[in-house]
């Protein structure tokens, strides 16, 4: 089971829903190699991409980002997407934690559309992940954007 009690993680996930604020990203980290208790390392502004520059290959973590993109010249959507990073020198052992220590980080980062799992950066390319969040979003007004 993982710890997701810190009360950072809650504020910092109230702040990236809001409209109000400016933070569009959150990303939590487990405190040390032993430990099964989550951190919110750091909060952010920018796209997913700049969230990707965040995440490092020895650690596992996971994000929460809100992605904004044009539904056609008129109207635009905001989008909430819930991040596995599992880099590719994570040990055995973490990556088998992740998959349970998942329904605890779900439990705090409730309300997202897609899950996107990611082990190197270029899995979180905006472009990538827009295209997916255009599938799972229903009516779609702009059919060359979803093409």
């Amino acid at each position: 089971m993982a710890d997701v009690k810190d009360p950072k993680i809650a504020e910092a996930y109230e702040k990236v829903r809001s409209n109000d604020g400016d933070i569009t990203w959150l990303l939590l980290d487990y405190e040390s190699d032993k430990s099964n208790a989550l951190t919110l390392t750091s909060t952010g502004k920018g796209n997913i991409e700049e969230l990707a520059k965040e995440l490092q290959p020895q650690r596992a973590s996971f994000a929460y980002a809100k992605i904004r993109y044009e539904n056609d010249e008129h109207s635009f959507r905001e989008k909430f997407v819930l991040v596995i990073w599992i880099g590719e020198e994570v040990k055995i052992m973490r990556r088998a934690k992740v998959s349970v220590h998942l329904a605890d980080v779900k439990n705090v980062l409730r309300a997202y559309s897609i899950e996107v799992s990611a082990s190197t950066p270029s899995d979180l390319k905006q472009d990538d992940v827009v295209t997916r969040l255009r599938r799972a979003g229903g009516a779609n007004y702009d059919r060359s954007k979803f093409d």
